[in-house]
């Protein structure tokens, strides 16, 4: 098997210049073994992007990724998932799926059996089972768990804003409604550094061929319907088989709002250094948000590759994995935050 060949080296420097090549978010070396098997075994990179999200998904990695983690206000779990083929600029995404495990399947297949980009909610899932993808609950015993707590905390932290609403979510839970006019005051949301580990994955073939992809299920306790930025183009990842791929994980509300992954990927078609990219899509969120959490991964079609983040107590630098013909199995990087 080829999980019992994965060797783990620590490298703090940014590396290239190699192809093929495979880069994910955190230190996810099973769904980093799981996107070269399916290059070095011929499939195509939208091949590897899939496996390798879909991998984190069956592994639940770190109660972030696939069922039975983050469940909303209700309790429930959903997800979201988002592939991108480089060469067609084809894209598939859904977003609150609920009942069925395998995002990153239905995201592609959202691209490739239909002619939409995006599908959310109850339609998407209702999507997924017609296309053959079994319906499964998403609930487990530790999200059970998870959601228990939260509520014998008195729904403690939750995302509604404190000023607006009544009861006062920052001591009681819901439901909410519109509260009277009062002194705006404003808290900070929940900053959990566990809570936002997006696996997103970027493939680069021999030929340059590019793909991106992410799969998550979302923030913890969230509000139900909330969609971060991980299936939004361009935001959790973006490919671009002219110049490269990013992806995105973080606090996905403050991050779509910049396009992290659009605009590391611009800034690499016009000569920057993967690295250089992804610290400037950082920056440009930090510049409005200076304490938001976050990390952006990059490479390019030499093969070049690199990762930026924002730092924070507790959060001082950033692991991601590569794959190369260089490395000789994953190989778990670390950057620096600033």
């Amino acid at each position: 098997m080829w999980t019992s060949l994965v060797c783990v080296m620590l490298v703090t420097s940014p590396g290239g210049a190699s192809l093929p090549l495979v880069v994910n978010t955190w230190p996810f070396k099973e769904a980093a073994a799981a996107a070269w098997e399916a290059l070095q075994s011929g499939g195509s990179v939208l091949d590897a992007v899939e496996r390798g999200c879909r991998r984190c998904e069956l592994d639940q990695c770190d109660g972030s990724v696939g069922f039975g983690g983050s469940p909303d206000e209700t309790g429930e779990t959903s997800l979201d998932a988002l592939i991108i083929n480089g060469d067609t600029m084809e894209v598939g995404a859904v977003a609150d799926l609920r009942r069925v495990k395998n995002a990153i399947g239905v995201a592609r297949a959202v691209m490739e059996r239909t002619h939409h980009t995006l599908l959310v909610g109850e339609s998407a899932s209702a999507f997924a089972e017609d296309m053959g993808f079994p319906a499964e609950d998403l609930t487990t015993n530790t999200s059970k768990s998870l959601y228990t707590r939260w509520l014998q905390a008195g729904c403690q932290p939750n995302y509604r804003q404190v000023s607006n609403v009544v009861p006062d979510p920052a001591t009681a839970c819901g439901p909410y409604r519109p509260g009277p006019a009062r002194t705006p005051h404003t808290r900070p949301p929940p900053t959990d550094l566990r809570a936002h580990d997006t696996i997103g994955v970027i493939a680069i073939s021999g030929k340059g061929q590019v793909a991106a992809g992410t799969s998550t299920n979302g923030a913890n306790h969230k509000i139900p319907g909330r969609v971060g930025d991980s299936p939004i183009a361009g935001a959790g990842a973006y490919a671009d088989s002219s110049a490269g791929a990013a992806a995105a994980t973080g606090n996905g509300d403050i991050m779509m709002r910049f396009l992290p992954s659009f605009l590391a990927v611009e800034l690499m078609r016009g000569g920057a250094e993967p690295s250089a990219a992804c610290t400037a899509a950082i920056a440009r969120t930090k510049r409005h948000y200076p304490e938001f959490f976050g990390a952006v991964i990059c490479a390019n079609t030499t093969g070049h590759y690199g990762a930026a983040c924002n730092k924070l107590p507790g959060f001082p630098q950033f692991s991601y994995m590569v794959v190369s013909t260089e490395t000789r199995g994953p190989s778990l990087h670390t950057v620096d935050c600033f």
